[in-house]
């Protein structure tokens, strides 16, 4: 099948009769299976906390340059906080696009010497002085979209005959969640136009509210870019490698990238990616015959390889992008890797 646009899942069909479950969770399936991305809709997050989430976002970004900088990645070996468009790399590039990145806001672990480099990720958020609303607001959505998110990744497991609570094991009680709020600067014909650069999701899930400016595509095909243009109230959904991982490939981690929009526009988008607890490997969740014999196995890129071990995994992605804070925080970890 040619895609040339996202499928669109109802999620409210969920708690329908058991003829709209059941074909909801065909969707869902066949949806990950073959395109990797779809939109959703009816998820049930309140209109008004997306209009909040959305304006705060704003706000955060209208600040004076030099408050943002206050809270800036640098400060943070837990690679939380805020960067200047530029600062972050995908497969050697520059990104252009402004960041603030929160986590699981938690008190950082006590650590001995020879302790595993990904403990140290385990921290408390930076949050701005000069925008007190953002903390609550954030911590609302970020406490919505995980119920979401739990929601719908129970029903991948019921969708690959699995147990409902398949995943909720890798999940575990310190879940590896994280909010990303990006603002994409208007580019000039003669710059980059690499607002992020083609790239998998590391995690489970990611779920992405867009503003009305496009930019957001996804590879479906190799070479084959189908753009994921906005859809009021709706999420863009993607899998993670975590999920293509444990289904060894059945579910599809797909390539996807960020074109600027034009000088003189930007773009606002919100990312809340549900991750898994540091500690744990993925497992190959054994899946019926039939279905098995459709997983293709997982792809890796070759200059980012796929690790089972999720802590090991995500400071990987996390080294890679963020060199400023990698080379402050984990220098002596990055000594032994050379």
């Amino acid at each position: 099948m040619t895609w040339t646009s996202l499928p669109v899942l109802d999620l409210a069909q969920l708690a329908g009769s058991e003829t709209e479950q059941t074909d909801f969770l065909t969707r869902l399936r066949e949806s990950a299976r073959d395109v990797g991305f779809f939109y959703l809709i009816n998820h049930g997050i309140n209109p008004q906390l997306q209009q909040n989430v959305q304006s705060i976002t704003r706000a955060f970004f209208d600040l004076p340059q030099q408050e943002k900088l206050r809270v800036s990645m640098i400060h943070s070996p837990h690679f939380r906080g805020y960067n200047l468009a530029g600062v972050e790399y995908t497969r050697e590039q520059r990104d252009q696009r402004e960041q603030f990145d929160i986590g699981a806001d938690r008190e950082p672990l006590l650590l001995q010497p020879d302790d595993a480099a990904w403990k140290r990720l385990q921290g408390p958020n930076l949050w701005p002085e000069a925008l007190p609303q953002l903390r609550p607001v954030i911590n609302a959505w970020q406490q919505e979209m995980t119920n979401v998110a739990l929601r719908l990744l129970r029903a991948f497991a019921r969708s690959l005959s699995l147990p409902e609570d398949a995943f909720d094991a890798l999940y575990g009680c310190y879940p590896n969640e994280h909010v990303k709020l990006i603002r994409y600067p208007g580019q000039s014909a003669e710059e980059s136009q690499q607002g992020v650069g083609a790239h998998k999701d590391s995690g489970f899930l990611t779920f992405l509210l867009q503003d009305e400016q496009r930019g957001l595509q996804v590879e479906v095909t190799p070479g084959n870019w189908v753009d994921a243009a906005p859809k009021p109230g709706a999420f863009v959904v993607n899998i993670g490698e975590l999920l293509e991982l444990a289904t060894n490939g059945y579910l599809r981690a797909t390539v996807h990238r960020v074109l600027s929009p034009p000088e003189g526009q930007e773009r606002i988008s919100i990312a809340f990616f549900l991750g898994a607890q540091l500690d744990t490997q993925v497992p190959i969740y054994q899946l019926p015959d039939a279905l098995a014999a459709e997983a293709l196995g997982p792809t890796s890129d070759p200059t980012n390889p796929l690790i089972r071990d999720v802590g090991w995994n995500y400071l990987k992605g996390r080294l890679r992008s963020h060199r400023d804070v990698a080379q402050r925080y984990y220098g002596d970890y990055l000594k032994r890797l050379s």
